[in-house]
């Protein structure tokens, strides 16, 4: 215990001072120390980001995932169970991103266990959610990478922290992630004993009627992960990445009593009602100038559809979800799913589907571009932050994003006498942007940080957080993005 206690303290003075004693944040060591006494073994985990490009560079894993470039994601790095060990391929992930051996991305979870956060939030920013993960399920003897999330994330417009309502950004705050009400109350009370206060707490639930709890190999395996997303202050943003101010820490009752198992959690509501339809004229108009402004080129418009499935789809369906999250939705240019089912995340065989046929590619000629164009979201209050992101197809590797913050103003230069187009946005994708504004060049020669020129592409919108409803916009209330591909005639 008291070299537990030492590393505790020593996280609390070098690592996360905003866990220092101070009668409004409570203590950390403290907070541990009346852990043990309520009769937990306490371990130490790990915060570090999730850099899903690095992992693929490093053949750890076989895809990018759709990694969002416009943000880095950060990830729980959880010890095992006591007299348990990491698995030697999953202690590849944490390795590679520079991890301590011992502490492991994707782990599972006893129905009495619980993993704590204990820190600060992310500074101001667009977004930021906190978000568990179903990982992997064993169907009898065959491993399935489901990636699929579990019920509603913890986002900043619900977290509860130290901070004023609508302030809560560096603001310390409490997690619990557990299957068992007894052991969350267990945790609560030590947490008040230590200094804490209740109205910091939060619970992510593991609903064990639709989970395989626990310890063995043929257990559910499981993650969480925290977005950020458009810090405010990218100095500061760059700080809370490289050195996220908070502790997690696994902890194990010692002796188990009659467990109290939580039912799945009742979910936000997406949709108001009020929806973006009444913009589809506009953007057909829209449509109509792009396409007269390049008359002279071949246009081939993509299909734009519903992207990943949602996390309790795939769930029940056994297939790969590939990593959403409940607060956003997602269009893409494809007309096909993933293929189901996909093997485990240590495969590296291809298993993706291809999303066109042909595959759209973007090259060197002259002439040759994609416009993406569409609604704002976010001007009609749709979502907090929206975004699209240029993909390469074979690994779902992010290039670039385009957020809404470059939108504003782009649709006027085709519409001029419209007054909805301050609603719209038009952005191009191009090899040579040539020096014009409001244009993405997609890097090549760069391995997985680019897309050659014969390499096949998609691009994939998201939209986060409808501020009506705190949680993703409804497909049926907005208005899909669109995007054309141009290239010379003959």
């Amino acid at each position: 215990m008291r070299l537990l206690l030492l590393s505790g303290l020593i996280c609390a003075i070098l690592i996360c001072p905003c866990l220092a004693e101070d009668g409004e944040t409570g203590d950390a060591v403290a907070f541990m120390e009346a852990l043990e006494q309520a009769g937990f073994t306490v371990q130490e985990g790990e915060i570090g980001y999730f850099d899903l490009i690095r992992l693929y560079d490093s053949e750890v894993l076989p895809s990018a995932y759709g990694n969002n470039p416009a943000t880095r994601y950060l990830a729980y790095f959880v010890p095992p169970a006591p007299g348990y060990s990491v698995d030697e391929r999953i202690a590849l992930i944490a390795k590679a991103l520079g991890m301590s051996g011992n502490t492991s991305a994707f782990w599972h979870l006893g129905p009495d266990e619980a993993v704590v956060f204990v820190g600060r939030t992310p500074p101001e920013c667009r977004y930021f959610g906190y978000e568990h993960y179903i990982l992997g399920r064993t169907y009898g003897t065959e491993a399935r990478w489901l990636f699929a999330n579990i019920a509603d994330s913890l986002n900043n417009l619900v977290i509860n922290t130290n901070g004023t309502p609508g302030d809560p950004y560096n603001q310390t705050t409490m997690i619990v992630a557990t299957a068992d009400r007894g052991i969350n109350e267990r945790i609560r009370t030590a947490a008040v004993s230590a200094g804490y206060s209740d109205s910091i707490m939060n619970t992510l639930v593991f609903p064990s009627s639709i989970l395989k709890m626990g310890l063995e190999d043929d257990a559910d395996t499981f993650a969480i992960f925290i977005r950020p997303a458009l810090f405010t202050d990218k100095e500061a943003g760059d700080e809370y990445i490289e050195n996220t101010p908070a502790t997690i820490l696994r902890l194990t009752p010692n002796t188990t009593a009659e467990l109290d198992p939580y039912g799945y959690p009742v979910l936000r509501v997406k949709g108001t009602g009020q929806t973006e339809l009444d913009l589809t004229d506009d953007l057909n108009e829209l449509r109509d100038a792009i396409l007269e402004r390049y008359s002279g080129l071949n246009a081939m418009e993509l299909p734009t559809s519903q992207g990943v499935p949602a996390g309790i789809d795939a769930i029940q369906r056994g297939v790969d979800a590939v990593g959403p999250s409940s607060d956003a939705m997602y269009l893409w240019t494809a007309n096909q799913t993933v293929s189901s089912p996909t093997p485990p995340f240590f495969d590296t065989t291809q298993y993706y589907d291809f999303l066109r046929d042909p595959p759209i590619t973007l090259g060197n000629t002259t002439g040759e571009f994609i416009i993406v164009y569409g609604v704002n979201h976010v001007a009609t209050g749709k979502a907090t932050y929206a975004s699209f992101t240029v993909y390469g197809a074979d690994v779902w590797n992010g290039v670039g994003t385009v957020t809404d913050a470059d939108f504003n103003g782009t649709a006027e230069d085709y519409l001029p006498d419209n007054p909805d187009a301050k609603y719209l946005y038009v952005y191009r994708i191009a090899r040579d942007c040539e020096g014009e504004p409001n244009c993405f060049e997609i890097p090549s020669g760069m391995g997985s940080y680019g897309i050659e020129p014969d390499q096949p592409l998609f691009i994939a919108w998201r939209g986060y957080l409808e501020s009506a409803t705190k949680t993703g916009p409804s497909y049926s209330e907005i208005v899909y993005d669109r995007a054309i591909k141009f290239e010379p005639v003959g």
